[in-house]
């Protein structure tokens, strides 16, 4: 295997999506800012659900908007809870009830009218994602998806979709990572610099 190859090609390809993820997502990336400035404004929260890489992606969110993410803006946290982090809950949830129910739990608990639920998911199949946003509906949550090309299941349940055009993980990955950057500033901007 020809390692300088590989390596040119990954990045060539993560640059080319870049300039798609504009061309495709731009609309939904300004829905998304908007839907999260006006939950913030009316004093509600921000919940995050995913799996894996996903996980960690809600974790990075969370702390971008409870800490701050642009270094020269001075503001006071924004509400935001990464459901992907508390071991002893997902690990009773799993054991006890199906993993397929651990965010859907949470939800439950914690979410009320008028929050946002963002569920991120490459594939927008998963079935813990899935029963998640139907509690969030039920109790009149918004939902934010984030996933890959098709959006799966998760297509017809959002308030506002994000859809990165690529069928490969790794590169829905990256894409998912600069747009939650992006809103995640221009949510700070909004609030703080307008």
């Amino acid at each position: 295997m020809d390692k300088s190859k590989f390596i040119k090609e990954s990045l060539n390809e993560s640059a080319s999506l870049k300039k798609l993820i504009i061309e495709h997502c731009e609309a939904d990336i300004l829905k998304a800012v908007e839907l999260i400035v006006n939950v913030y404004k009316n004093g509600k929260k921000l919940l995050l659900i995913g799996n894996g890489g996903s996980a960690a992606d809600c974790q990075h969110i969370a702390t971008e908007l409870m800490i701050r993410l642009n270094h020269h803006i001075k503001r006071p946290a924004l509400p935001a809870i990464a459901l992907t982090t508390d071991t002893s809950n997902l690990t009773a949830g799993g054991n006890d009830i199906g993993y397929e129910n651990v965010f859907a739990r949470n939800v439950e608990g914690l979410g009320n009218e008028g929050d946002v639920l963002w569920a991120i998911s490459t594939s927008g199949n998963s079935p813990n994602i899935i029963k998640a946003i139907e509690v969030a509906k039920s109790k009149k949550m918004f939902v934010l998806g984030l996933t890959g090309l098709t959006g799966g299941r998760m297509s017809n349940m959002c308030d506002v979709i994000i859809k990165v055009p690529s069928e490969n993980t790794q590169r829905i990955q990256e894409g998912h990572l600069t747009i939650e950057h992006i809103i995640c500033e221009l949510v700070e901007l909004e609030l703080y610099c307008n």
